[in-house]
């Protein structure tokens, strides 16, 4: 097909994700055609540098062969096998010894959003079965992101995942992000204490009886990668132990090497009751995503439920046998292919060089932990004011760093985020961040967008 016969099939019958659908038929797709490393191709020719690793999952990057023929492979070999009735593989088997810590027991989803959504169904079911079936509500944060499933979406502290859905329910709540850059709090103790405080009184609110869980990423994604002061997810950990409500960590984003090591988590040594992961799992090459429980919560659900019953969730596609191959590949590539070490010194890199960017009229802050950065953007530096919306700053920039040879996240508040894959090199992290200075240079041009600076 040529390109302008893709734009017109395009626009005529896929819906895209997270995207306004009037806008899309006018506006068609940008369609890219291969990638190698940290670089993509689009239909046209021109070479991007992907500074987002796709949706933050192509953590390997583009063009790994090992994983082609691990998947190959399997393909040849045993290209399906159900989970039902006992049935098992031998990829999917192997994968699962390799939960880590003491999540030694996983049900593998098809990527996060389902794996949240498992995450839920299974805490029910752990407290009915356990005998404390007035247990229902959950809390999560504002800003952060729990997936787009029917019941995860209300987790997902994002009004656009809220309206016309019908989310959050009454049994969903939450409490302030953790903010360090727009916080009043004299400092970080201030915060984590702040964070304590209103997870407690949120409880006491509902009723420590009713409440189930909480759910929080170890560093915000997808609303403006803000990271919390260190030790923040340890308090919160103690404050769910001391309050007997479940802690949830979601790791879609932040695991496998995203923030330095396999999983955020390690940062503070810390083992939730359940962990969800996709994204970096298989790296995007295939769908896959897990929830890890701990052997205190299976233990709970399987020996309370009488023998013979099935627990009843479940999935066509879940341990499947291409996606366990290809996971065990990508999981080989970060441990004895080097690349976990690779982003690990890219990333201290990456620090480095975000402070530059604070020169800048328009760089209200910057932060970063690993390969997961976030600029925010300020039209009032003393005051930090947000981009007008009437400006659309985030779509001028997205066109003029595509224009520029780069791909960013560009959030609707005016922030930016970067997650380049693990093995982007320093050489390449210098033109990232020459790309996005010329890009912000650029952003300047636009005389709306230049006049709104106080």
């Amino acid at each position: 097909m040529t390109a302008n016969s893709l734009m017109e099939s395009d626009r005529a019958h896929w819906i895209h994700p997270v995207a306004s659908w009037r806008d899309h038929e006018e506006r068609g797709p940008t369609i890219l055609g291969s990638g190698k490393g940290s670089w993509l191709t689009d239909i046209e020719g021109r070479t991007l540098l992907d500074g987002f690793a796709g949706l933050w999952c192509v953590n390997i990057g583009y063009g790994q062969e090992s994983v082609v023929e691990a998947a190959a492979e399997q393909m040849r070999l045993l290209p399906y096998a159900t989970g039902y009735f006992h049935y098992g593989s031998e990829p999917a088997i192997q994968l699962a010894e390799r939960a880590p810590g003491d999540l030694d027991h996983v049900y593998f989803s098809l990527g996060g959003s389902d794996a949240v959504d498992s995450a839920i169904r299974l805490i029910r079911y752990y407290y009915n079965v356990t005998g404390r079936p007035e247990k229902k509500h959950m809390i999560a944060l504002h800003r952060g992101y729990h997936g787009s499933s029917t019941i995860g979406s209300g987790l997902t502290g994002l009004p656009a995942f809220h309206a016309h859905f019908d989310t959050p329910t009454p049994l969903q709540h939450h409490i302030s992000c953790p903010y360090p850059y727009r916080s009043e709090a004299a400092d970080d103790a201030a915060i984590i204490a702040a964070s304590v405080a209103e997870l407690k009184a949120k409880v006491a609110e509902i009723g420590q009886d009713k409440v189930a869980a909480f759910f929080t990423e170890p560093m915000v994604g997808s609303g403006g990668v803000i990271v919390p002061p260190k030790g923040w997810l340890t308090a919160m950990q103690q404050a769910c132990r001391e309050l007997d409500i479940l802690f949830i960590v979601d790791e879609v984003i932040t695991g496998f090497g995203r923030t330095g090591p396999l999983f955020a988590c390690e940062h503070e040594g810390l083992t939730p009751d359940l962990l969800t992961v996709a994204k970096g799992l298989t790296s995007g090459y295939v769908p896959m995503g897990a929830v890890f429980l701990s052997d205190r919560i299976y233990r709970a659900i399987a020996d309370n439920t009488p023998p013979g019953v099935a627990v009843g969730h479940g999935m066509t596609y879940s341990g499947h046998p291409v996606s366990a191959a290809v996971a065990l590949e990508v999981l080989r590539l970060y441990e004895e292919g080097g690349l976990l070490a690779n982003g690990q010194k890219s990333g201290a890199y990456l620090a480095t060089k975000l402070p530059g960017l604070l020169d800048h009229p328009l760089v209200g802050d910057v932060r970063s932990l690993g390969l997961l950065a976030g600029v925010e953007l300020v039209t009032d530096k003393q005051a930090k004011t947000r981009p007008a919306a009437d400006l659309n700053l985030p779509g001028h920039l997205a066109r003029i760093g595509y224009d520029n040879g780069l791909i960013f996240r560009a959030f609707g508040d005016g922030i930016v985020g970067f997650a380049p894959p693990l093995c982007i090199t320093e050489d390449e992290i210098d033109i990232m961040i020459e790309r996005f200075v010329k890009s912000l240079d650029d952003l300047l041009t636009i005389k709306e967008i230049r006049d709104a600076i106080g």
